[in-house]
């Protein structure tokens, strides 16, 4: 399967997905797309939907909105209706997770909080902790939304953290395979160090020509938007710190994204077999 991409190939594929605009659909541009993995398509859609999220979060968390998401749910509870937040996502087309927020934020504020809106940390503690709710039925209604939302919220924050500690643990095992001798991003943090990537390497390696001193995980696919936000937020900090480093996108990348490989950053989808120690005696 192939993971990375040209941008031509990547648009056509966004096209698509904003075309059908539901998960259920994957498997069906799938087959437009045989050389393309789920995992990357997967991760595509999911970077969609959550980018479609913040561009019309503005209009749903409008008070006089988010009072009418509120009334149209209670009276919903009050029917005895079931799915109900559910379905009232689908049809105003906001994630589930978000749309259970807004509505545990507005129970809150009407029923503790005097109308005024709740601390934060308090919403966020019941949206981990669903069975913290003091009322049933608004109890399940919030957990059930969550359980159907793996694009936004707790269970999308869960999948994310469990990849991540996967493809670390793959890339751990794969340094190990090679006899590469490094330290985590648990014991850089110990020696003082604020930003800090996945693996430093005790000893460099040479990577297509380039020298790798570090190497970042990301259990995603690399698109223009996340990239950009890695390389302010993470990438040339370790840059500075350490010296030039890897990338690797798990799930594949936009190939035009390559380009600072002279800079000192460069961009796989795999750990590269064609590795070259700096030392020959450590072969």
């Amino acid at each position: 399967m192939v993971s990375k991409m040209k941008l031509i190939t990547y648009n056509e594929i966004l096209d698509q997905i904003h075309t059908y605009e539901v998960r259920e659909a994957l498997p069906l541009i799938a087959k437009n797309f045989p050389s393309v993995s789920m995992k990357a398509l997967g991760s595509i859609y999911s970077q969609e939907y959550q980018k479609k999220m913040r561009k019309t979060h503005h209009y749903h968390y409008c008070q006089d909105t988010m009072e009418n998401y509120y009334k149209r749910f209670m009276n919903g509870i009050e029917t005895g209706e079931k799915q109900i937040l559910i379905r009232l996502s689908e049809e105003i087309e906001l994630s589930p997770a978000l749309l259970a927020r807004i509505i545990m934020e507005r129970h809150l504020a009407h029923t503790k909080y005097d109308g005024e809106n709740p601390p934060k940390g308090v919403v966020t503690q019941l949206m981990k902790e669903p069975s913290l709710i003091e009322e049933p039925d608004i109890a399940v209604e919030i957990h059930l939304s969550i359980l159907s939302d793996d694009h936004y919220g707790p269970l999308c924050d869960s999948i994310k953290h469990s990849f991540g500690h996967e493809y670390e643990f793959k890339l751990k095992r794969t340094l190990d395979k090679f006899g590469l001798s490094y330290i985590g991003e648990e014991q850089m943090r110990a020696k003082g160090y604020d930003k800090t990537p996945d693996i430093k390497l005790e000893v460099p390696i040479a990577v297509d020509g380039h020298v790798i001193n570090w190497i970042e995980s990301k259990a995603s696919f690399g698109d223009e938007y996340s990239h950009k936000m890695y390389l302010k937020d993470q990438f040339w900090s370790y840059w500075n710190r350490f010296g030039p480093g890897m990338v690797i996108y798990w799930f594949g990348f936009i190939e035009e994204l390559d380009v600072n490989r002279d800079k000192g950053i460069i961009l796989h989808d795999d750990f590269p077999e064609n590795i070259v120690r700096m030392n020959p005696s450590l072969r």
